[in-house]
């Protein structure tokens, strides 16, 4: 593998055509509202206005409206209904324009991408190009970004490079969670639900006044399965794919008139399982399921559990002086994780009586493991809060994070399927930066921003293996000490062009720190990524229609690149290795749309179209090890591909969503039903491309109808998620033999909620 020094592309004309054609065609696609209107609103109804959407994701409170930056939100019902069945917080995959999220280790260690952008890389010390932010604070490591969604008054999806606020591993885009707070007033909710497989679902919050300047909130969720699946064979975990994953969140604010404190403390308890590898369900030279499949059925010959614990702590203060205010958030996390799967997804091997399902060349069943991670963060903020036309931000932030990452082996075919190999990793991380930004209102329709960071990164890196899985020697220590440096910055320009539509262009980049990859149990070498950098440009509308019954957004876009880090796997090695391209460019549009109809009726419809190419000609990864079709041409190396000219992986082009929500009296109470549709396009599961390891679109629903009572008080519901029950591959292993991991399957229960 190596890089090209083809000189950098640039975007055609042909393209800034097109999309000034689209963005032209979104802004004039409303100009006169007055005949959908009428159409919109039938006679004697008089459909409710939109509540007005406000962000954070610029670090104050705006209307969404005025913030130049392709940005969602998610919140309220949605929330409830998008993980009502105990979902993780995969849920979120396709529920905005341009956003996928996976994963190969089930409930924990989740992977985003925003715009095609994201990893693929399955090591526990992995970066991601899509920060996510909880509660303020930046959560780093893969397994800290799983923590579960509850008593959430909002999520940001903000698309597009971060580099300015947010500072590193943010050239994709942010998601923001943002925790309900403690108030004043007692009151809370709780929520019961139970589904198949004996699914029981609990959530609930308490909020406490304690005093005049002090209140709690107390808030839980308890997510439980039985098992779904069976294994006949006579070995190996016997039943699979039940959980319990607990989580819990206490909040202490305490206010005064030029003085506020909140102090969070929260913890993860998961016991369940790894995701299923399954062996050979793959057609050979399709990507449709073998004949047969059964969902239930998984014989294994090994070994899979997995357990989580991780707990945090962080303070937020914020002093409110004259002119300025000053922020404070000290955060500490910490985490352990153990995660065991047989990952050649059947049980015996060529080389055995028997063996199955299909052709299974040779045994993989590993294990990888966090027996420390720590993570402390400090950001120090000071920023105006005057209402003159010029508002400025400018802070500092301390990263540090210490993790120590385990991989296994074991001898699947001795008795107890004992460890035979061992290695071990620890990386040592240190950053710093410093950012400023600046709003500046030339009139009060024309508003200018810009910003800019510097930041510092430093990681001490060493791997070595002890035990050798394949009885030879050991593994001498291997070390990498990367450094870098960087400035990022934005520029962005709003514009009202009347009270009801607002325009804005953006220019801003963005970037990712060097990445390590040092699975030394299978191979001598570690790999380091340099550093990536991103340059995106972005134009949209933001338009609220009909009398504020409808709102309107869409973007188009454009960005590259430089020095893009890849995750390429091994052929027949259970290994990855990183790898840098020289380039990659993507561009589309982002559409959003909701609408209240009627009084009885509401609807949103959301898009997005992304165009992503790998922009290297020169750069070779090692395909399958399993016999796929592999349509790349051959590369300089025996047994390698070019990749050149393919779209990232798993970044499908089309993304939609769809859901429609009803609701009329009943009683003393409303009778609802809401449904949502979400749409995802095919796309690679790896950097090259294979017939087998293409992912099919995939399209989903859900539904739920309840009947709310006594002023909202009580609410009883009806779920399903996945409701055509739609079974297919969605990732793979590719290493040994045609090993596929499904979408999941079609759930269903009932809810209680009770608020108070």
């Amino acid at each position: 593998m190596r890089k090209s020094t083809s000189p950098q592309r640039f975007i055609p004309s042909s393209t800034l055509s097109a999309l000034s054609l689209i963005a032209l065609a979104v802004a004039t696609a409303f100009p006169v509202q007055s005949a959908f209107a009428q159409a919109a609103k039938p006679a004697g109804d008089e459909a409710g206005q939109l509540d007005t959407v406000i962000v954070t994701g610029q670090r104050r409170s705006e209307n969404l409206k005025d913030v130049p930056l392709s940005i969602s939100a998610i919140k309220g019902e949605a929330l409830d209904t998008y993980n009502a069945s105990g979902q993780d917080i995969r849920f979120m995959a396709s529920r905005v324009p341009s956003l996928n999220v996976e994963s190969d280790f089930g409930r924990v260690f989740p992977r985003f991408y925003i715009r095609g952008l994201g990893n693929t890389d399955f090591d526990l010390n992995a970066s991601q190009p899509v920060g996510l932010i909880y509660d303020d604070v930046v959560q780093e490591n893969p397994i800290l970004k799983g923590y579960p969604v509850f008593d959430v008054d909002q999520i940001e999806v903000l698309r597009g490079p971060q580099g300015t606020l947010f500072g590193r591993n943010s050239p994709a885009g942010v998601i923001k969670f943002d925790s309900a707070k403690p108030t004043n007033e007692f009151g809370g909710y709780a929520n019961l639900g139970y589904g198949n497989y004996n699914a029981i679902n609990l959530e609930g919050a308490v909020n406490v006044p304690l005093s005049k300047e002090w209140a709690m909130r107390f808030s839980g969720q308890s997510q439980n399965r039985d098992n779904r699946v069976h294994n006949p064979q006579p070995t190996g975990t016997k039943d699979l794919e039940g959980y319990h994953d607990n989580a819990a969140r206490l909040q202490l604010q305490y206010t005064t008139k030029d003085f506020s404190a909140l102090f969070n403390v929260h913890g993860r308890d998961l016991s369940g399982n790894a995701t299923l590898f399954r062996a050979n369900i793959i057609k050979k030279g399709t990507n449709d399921l073998v004949d047969g499949f059964r969902y239930d059925n998984y014989p294994t010959d090994g070994i899979n559990t997995q357990t989580l614990t991780s707990t945090g702590v962080n303070a937020r203060l914020r002093w409110d002086l004259d002119g300025m205010t000053l922020y404070s958030i000290t955060a500490y996390d910490k985490a352990k994780l153990y995660s065991r799967a047989d990952v050649d997804g059947g049980y015996g091997a060529s080389f055995m009586p028997t063996m199955g399902p299909g052709f299974i060349p040779f045994n993989a069943e590993t294990a990888d493991g966090v027996p420390d991670l720590k993570q402390i963060t400090q950001e120090l903020r000071l920023q105006s809060n005057t209402k003159d036309p010029l508002q400025w931000i400018s802070g500092l932030y301390l990263f540090k994070e210490d993790i120590q990452v385990d991989s296994f082996n074991f001898d699947t075919f001795a008795p107890g399927n004992p460890q035979n190999g061992y290695a071990v990793q620890h990386q040592h991380a240190k950053s710093w930066a410093a950012f400023g930004s600046i709003n500046y209102a030339v009139t009060d329709a024309f508003k200018l921003r810009g910003g800019v960071r510097y930041t510092n990164d430093k990681k001490d890196f060493d791997a070595i293996r002890t035990i050798n899985p394949f009885g030879g020697p050991a593994h001498t220590l291997r070390t990498a000490h990367p450094e870098s440096t960087n400035v990022s910055w934005d520029i962005g320009a709003n514009y009202t062009v009347d009270k009801a539509t607002s325009v804005y262009a953006r220019v801003a980049t963005g970037y990712r720190a060097p990445s390590i990859q040092g699975r030394v149990l299978f191979g001598d070498d570690i790999s380091v990524a340099n550093s990536e950098k991103a340059l995106s440009f972005e134009a949209g509308v933001k338009q609220d229609l009909f009398n504020n019954t409808a709102r309107l957004s869409a973007t188009v876009f454009h960005y590259d690149v430089k020095d893009l880090q890849l995750t390429a796997g091994s052929g027949s090695v259970n290994q990855n290795r990183l790898v840098n391209a020289d380039k990659a460019t993507g561009q589309g549009v982002e559409v959003e749309f909701q609408v209240n109809l009627n009084r009885n009726f509401k609807a949103s419809v959301g898009g997005s179209y992304n165009d992503t190419e790998i922009k290297d000609a020169k750069l070779f990864v090692s395909p399958c090890g399993g016999g796929c079709t592999v349509t790349n041409p051959a590369g300089p190396v025996a047994g390698t591909v070019l990749i050149g000219g393919n779209p990232l992986p798993r970044a499908p082009k089309w993304v939609s969503n769809f859901s429609l929500r009803y609701n009329a009296a009943l009683g003393d109470g409303e009778i609802y039903a809401y449904t949502d549709w979400s749409y995802k396009d095919k796309y690679n599961m790896f950097l090259y491309e294979a017939k087998e390891y293409t992912a099919k679109s995939l399209f989903e629903g859900g539904l739920r109808v309840g009947y709310k009572w006594a002023d909202g008080k009580y609410e009883v519901a009806a779920y399903g998620r996945n409701i055509t029950d739609k079974q297919q591959v969605i990732a793979a292993i590719d290493f040994n033999n045609l090993t596929g991991i499904l979408n999941e399957p079609r759930a269903y229960g009932v809810q209680f909620k009770l608020n108070f």
